[in-house]
Parts: structure tokens; C-alpha cells; sequence
């Protein structure tokens, strides 16, 4: 028998009144990043957990529950429905949802539909970063990837640094062409290409049983290289202009190497036209006054024009691809191709 109130209309129960009185609650999603150690989380996040009512994690492999737990947390094992989330945060109560890897999709989509549906009281629904990825954390994701692929990779399980080389050579040769394409989309897969034979070869060398390195040890060379030779930057040097920079990158190279020539440490293997821009480079920068050899046919005159095209500032390699690309277009348009 239903009770009512002296006008007729039904009465209403203290209890639904009560809960009626109350907030609808609030859902905090905590996220938090793999690259970053366990435990490390933001103040906010902390304060979250803390504040909650309850805390639920779905995964109990979860990496970041022993430090929660260690730090008084209790967490609970739960995969609620989005309806199941809704009535628990009933009462105005403060329910944290510690997100998997997946980041609970099932869960965000539920409560999305009964938001749109419009006949539910929704609690109130909040994001929470817990930790960030720091520049550079994807860096972190390729050397894990590398190492699987040398585990697993039938080709890549056998390759080594020789047979590597003309991929190397191949991935910077387009990366040139994607830089005086002025393609951005083109620049960033030739960047990622040429970071991939980085990689490779430090995952390579670390299963060298004589002397060993690791892609660590490859970043740690190249930072000690960078700090020690700008000594405008990390020391008490100046340098206020690009020419005064590149003096102390000389000397300072020039006391590492420990070098007899200025020509020393310039792969003669490279294109002629570089090789040669690279050398008068050398001279300039030294002041050597070394006249050009004497010699008759194309070689010594394309050496001579390099050595001008360096002086006055000009890539003669850069130059000559670009008029080759235009030779290139005159030819398909003389076979009515487009360029």
C-alpha cells in the first residue's frame, strides 16, 4: 500500500529525499605513463587518491598498485560498468578509477552513452595525468621496439654493422633530397628512417663479446662531445657570432683528436664534389695559404670550382643536385612527361 501525502500526492521516502539533496559524485580517470618510473606520480594525483572515497584499478598487475598501497591506499580489484561507477558515486561520494594501459575505453564509452541519454544524473567526470612523458620518452618506446626485433627478427637477428652500411648511406642520401624537397611529411619519415640505423647499429654493437656499447653509451658520447665543444654555451667562453662558434668547435676538436693534419678525419670516400668543398673548408678556417694543385681535364677543374663555390658559401653538392633535378625536369618534359 503506497503512502501519500493529505493533498493525495505520493509520498516521498526521507532516504530518496536525502539522496536527492546529495551530489551526483565525481569520477577522477587516473593515467599515468609507462615511461615514467612507478610511484613518481603528480601532487594532484596524490591528493585524488587520498581524497577518495574509493579506488579501483581493473588490472591487478597494475605496476603502479604496490607504491599506491605502500603508501596507504587501499585499491580495489574492480571493473564496474558505467552504471555500476554511476550509483557508486552516489551520495556525492569521490570514486578514482586508476586507469590500465589502454587507458579503459569500455568504461569512457559507457558513461559517454549515459551522458548523451539525458536520464541519468551524472556524476561529475575528470581526466587526471598522473605522470607525463618528458621530451624525448618515444625515444625510450623505439629502443624497446629495436631490442624485440633484434630478439625475434629472423632478418634483423642477423644483421651487423657491415651489412648495415649501405642502408645508412641510402636513408642520408634521402634525407637530403626530403630536406630540398621542402617536404615536412617527407622530412619527419627520412629523420625517423636515419634515427632507425641509430639504433640499430647500438642494438648490434651490444652483442659484441669483445667491446660491447649500447645505444646509452652512444647518447653519452655525443652529449660530452656537445658540451665540451660549445664552451659559449656550458662554460665561461663567448662566442657571439656563427664564425667565433665554429672556431672553438675547431679547437677544441682539434685538442680531442689530437690530429697532425687538418685534412685528418675527412673520409675520402665521400662524393668528389663534397670532398673537395670539405677541404677548402679546412684550409679557410686555418688560413693556410695552399695554392690549388696545377693540372689539366675536368677533375682538376671541378676540384677549382668547388673550392670557389665553398669560398663564396655555396654547398657545390647542393648546387649541382639542383641543377641536375632541372636537367632531370628538361628531360621528361622533352618526352612529354610532367616534371
Amino acid at each position: 500500500m503506497n503512502a501519500h501525502r493529505p493533498d493525495g500526492a505520493p509520498a516521498t521516502p526521507a532516504a530518496e529525499t536525502a539522496a536527492s539533496e546529495t551530489g551526483p559524485g565525481r569520477v577522477v580517470l587516473l593515467t599515468t605513463s609507462h615511461r615514467v618510473a612507478p610511484g613518481l606520480l603528480s601532487w594532484p594525483a596524490w591528493q585524488a587518491l587520498h581524497g577518495a572515497d574509493s579506488v579501483l584499478c581493473a588490472d591487478e598487475a597494475h605496476p603502479q598498485l604496490p607504491y599506491l598501497r605502500e603508501a596507504g591506499i587501499t585499491v580495489e580489484r574492480a571493473t564496474p560498468t558505467a552504471e555500476e561507477l554511476v550509483d557508486a558515486c552516489a551520495d556525492d561520494r569521490t570514486v578514482v578509477v586508476v586507469a590500465t594501459a589502454e587507458g579503459e575505453p569500455h568504461l569512457t564509452d559507457g558513461l559517454a552513452r549515459l551522458a548523451g541519454s539525458g536520464r541519468v544524473r551524472m556524476p561529475s567526470l575528470e581526466l587526471l595525468p598522473a605522470s607525463y612523458d618528458l621530451p624525448g620518452a618515444r625515444l625510450l618506446d623505439l629502443v624497446q621496439v629495436m631490442d624485440r626485433i633484434r630478439a625475434e627478427c629472423p632478418w634483423s637477428s642477423q644483421q651487423t654493422h657491415k651489412g648495415l652500411a649501405k642502408y645508412g648511406i641510402e636513408e642520408a642520401y634521402e634525407l637530403v633530397e626530403a630536406i630540398e624537397e621542402g617536404d615536412r611529411d617527407e622530412l619527419r619519415e627520412e629523420l625517423g628512417d636515419v634515427l632507425l640505423q641509430v639504433v640499430f647499429h647500438a642494438r648490434i654493437a651490444e652483442d659484441d663479446p669483445d667491446t660491447p656499447f649500447s645505444i646509452d653509451d652512444v647518447a653519452a658520447g655525443i652529449i660530452t662531445k656537445l658540451v665540451h665543444r660549445h664552451p659559449h654555451v656550458f662554460g665561461d667562453a663567448t662566442a657571439t657570432t656563427p664564425e667565433e662558434v665554429k672556431a672553438h668547435w675547431l679547437r677544441t676538436k682539434a685538442v680531442e683528436k689530437q690530429r697532425e693534419s687538418v685534412t685528418d678525419g675527412i673520409p675520402l670516400g665521400q662524393p668528389g664534389l663534397a670532398l673537395a668543398s670539405k677541404l677548402a673548408s679546412r684550409v679557410r678556417a686555418t688560413n693556410l695559404d695552399v695554392p690549388l694543385p696545377a693540372g689539366e681535364g675536368p677533375g682538376y677543374e671541378l676540384l677549382a670550382m668547388a673550392v670557389r663555390a665553398e669560398a663564396a658559401g655555396v654547398d657545390p653538392e647542393a648546387a649541382l643536385r639542383a641543377a641536375a633535378r632541372v636537367y632531370r625536369d628538361a628531360v621528361r618534359a622533352a618526352e612529354g612527361l610532367h616534371a
